[in-house]
């Protein structure tokens, strides 16, 4: 067992993909290909936040990721976050305080992260979001959910939005 999770390990940090343990020894191909499932394991639930309240002000929305697999299942790095409006995907870069590393959770087990951004003025200069798109390291696939927070402000470059994504947070055992 100390080789598979050691094998998994340098896996993880060689490809920074999500790492899990499978839970039984093998050859390095079956322990790949466990591990890249893990993270199909994991459910994403969007919310429900504190929306901001007119435009400039700040509001909150939480990501939580829930571990439904059957063994440990590690994040390494941090979650992709993207708005969808008009058919186009605008990215949201990380907060600068957030820190990658990795996030272990075992069965049942919940992280979280956050969505911060700044509600622009309807019919001004913003992003009229239509669903939000996050997507967890290690995976290929985003989960989308209904944007329903209103306009996003931009940063005076004009084509970014105002929103940064926090690093996973611990919320459950």
């Amino acid at each position: 067992m100390r080789a598979t999770s050691l094998t998994v390990a340098a896996l993880a940090a060689a490809l920074v993909l999500t790492a899990c343990d499978s839970g039984g020894g093998g050859d390095d191909a079956q322990d790949s290909k466990a591990d890249s499932l893990c993270v199909d394991k994991l459910a994403v639930e969007f919310g429900p936040g504190n929306a901001a309240p007119a435009a400039g002000d700040t509001g909150n929305v939480p990501v939580t990721v829930t571990n439904r697999g059957g063994g440990k299942c590690t994040l390494d790095g941090l979650p992709v976050f993207a708005f969808e409006a008009g058919g186009t995907t605008t990215a949201v870069a990380p907060d600068q305080a957030a820190a990658g590393g990795k996030t272990t959770l075992t069965k049942g087990a919940s992280t979280s992260f956050t969505l911060t951004y700044v509600m622009g003025e309807k019919g001004g200069k913003g992003l009229a979001a239509q669903k939000a798109k996050v997507t967890l390291p290690g995976s290929a696939e985003a989960h989308s959910f209904k944007w329903s927070y209103g306009v996003v402000a931009l940063k005076p470059d004009g084509k970014t939005p105002d929103a940064s994504v926090s690093g996973f947070q611990r919320t459950g055992d």
